[in-house]
């Protein structure tokens, strides 16, 4: 009963490719909404539309969010420094919940809270297991191999 409960007990590995997939998986969404804010929308459009949502100070905010998305997106599809820019993002994403989505009920077409929670619940996941072995945080994690002292 316990590998079915917990498929990474018996298979170490499971855990790693499912916190790859995961974290490229949120990466690449944030990442494209970053990019979205940035090239399609502007930075301007993306101020005036937090403007207008009730987000205090729009042009800051639109600024931050838009750098956090972008950066913390390649971040984690990298898995470089996947912990920190994990919950910097679930911050956004609480901020943009509570600010501008709870009010709209659950739904996305309704502009509601779906996504952003989701995003949150995966990043607060991947920050909490970190990377995994297949990131770049494995790699500036592995000790420096034994020397041999004569």
């Amino acid at each position: 009963m316990r590998p079915l409960l917990h498929p990474a007990s018996t298979t170490p590995a499971l855990k790693d490719v499912a916190l790859l997939i995961s974290r490229v998986a949120l990466g690449v969404v944030l990442l494209a909404h970053g990019l979205q804010k940035l090239n399609e929308f502007t930075l301007e459009g993306t101020t005036a539309a937090f403007g207008q949502m009730g987000v205090p100070a729009a042009g800051v905010a639109a600024v931050v969010v838009t750098v956090v998305e972008i950066i913390g997106g390649a971040a984690l599809v990298l898995g470089l420094l996947t912990p920190v820019v994990a919950l910097i993002n679930v911050i956004t994403l609480t901020g943009a919940l509570v600010i501008v989505h709870a009010e709209n009920g659950i739904f996305v077409q309704d502009n509601g809270f779906e996504l952003v929670l989701a995003l949150a619940a995966g990043l607060l996941v991947v920050a909490a297991l970190g990377a995994g072995r297949f990131s770049v945080d494995a790699l500036i994690r592995r000790p420096a191999p034994a020397t041999v002292s004569g």
